[in-house]
């Protein structure tokens, strides 16, 4: 038994019958890699081999190096599958892994901006250019319909409808939802397909399905949306904006509004109504913040 042969078939189970995306893939694969280089360090080749004593160990380097609670907890959690996985099917007499506690991360509220901010941001986006209205829709619909980075970006001309007024998208665990589309995130997309999409496809790509595209016509990557919303940050001095600051800040600014818990989770895509529930932790926040800055006896 060779850890690389154990290694690939767990992955090729995470695929075929967890259905995990090639994203998750790449990264489960990339944990791994690094826990095998770590155990090869330690003399261990053979998963057969490994004590709990050497996950411990494993553990505490990362710890050691660095790495953020978050980080730690999710690599360990990837060992912790992979020798779940290998005592189930039988490749390994026991489970070394089954009592190795995960570390807790602090709680932490989501990031989000204002919705001043948001609109400065989008209205910093000059221009009217091919690319400039990519990006101008692009911002408006990640902030206008709460979207992830890999659902925008998956997003496809057939899953558009702009009579209805909704995107279909696929988000995670493969569960399709409906998302809102309206205001100034319709009007954005709508002058970018007419103008802006064509200049970008060009005569090559006639076929190409995505709605985002990058300068060669083909769909745009996770990486360049991340930089069109750093960039976009920048513009007005919000330094290491992240694509999901915006999906944060959209839930938060719905929930300020007065919109239903249980809507905002639908729109978001959320399985479970408690992940929904830390944007009610980040608007009470809010509150407070307003209150100690308005109120003439509250900072005394």
């Amino acid at each position: 038994m060779t850890f690389e042969r154990e290694r690939s078939e767990y992955l090729a189970y995470l695929r075929v019958e967890r259905g995990a995306s090639a994203h998750t893939s790449q990264a489960y694969a990339a944990d791994l890699r690094r826990y095998a280089d770590f155990l090869s360090d330690a003399g261990v080749s053979d998963p057969a081999q490994v004590e709990r004593r050497h996950i411990v160990d494993f553990q505490e380097s990362l710890a050691r190096e660095g790495f953020a609670v978050s980080t730690v907890d999710r690599r360990l959690s990837v060992v912790k599958g992979f020798h779940r996985f290998l005592a189930r099917e039988g490749r390994t007499p026991h489970n070394p892994a089954a009592s190795v506690r995960l570390p807790k991360p602090p709680a932490k509220l989501p990031d989000v901006i204002a919705a001043e901010q948001v609109g400065a941001m989008i209205d910093a986006v000059i221009g009217d250019d091919a690319r400039a209205l990519r990006n101008r829709a692009l911002l408006e619909v990640l902030y206008g319909c709460g979207l992830r980075v890999s659902e925008c970006v998956g997003l496809d001309l057939s899953s558009v409808s702009m009579a209805e007024g909704f995107v279909r998208v696929v988000g995670k665990g493969d569960r399709e939802r409906l998302a809102p589309l309206a205001g100034c995130a319709l009007r954005a997309l709508e002058a970018y397909l007419a103008e802006g999409r064509p200049a970008l496809l060009g005569a090559r790509r006639a076929q190409e399905p995505a709605v985002f595209l990058n300068a060669r016509g083909g769909r745009i990557s996770r990486q360049s949306v991340h930089r069109i919303v750093a960039d976009a940050g920048l513009r007005v001095g919000i330094a290491n904006l992240h694509p999901h600051t915006l999906r944060h800040s959209f839930a938060t600014h719905l929930l300020e509004g007065g919109a239903d818990l249980r809507a905002i989770q639908q729109i978001l895509g959320h399985a479970d109504i408690a992940t929904t529930q830390v944007y009610t932790h980040v608007s009470r926040a809010h509150v407070r913040e307003e209150y100690l800055s308005a109120h003439p006896r509250a900072g005394r």
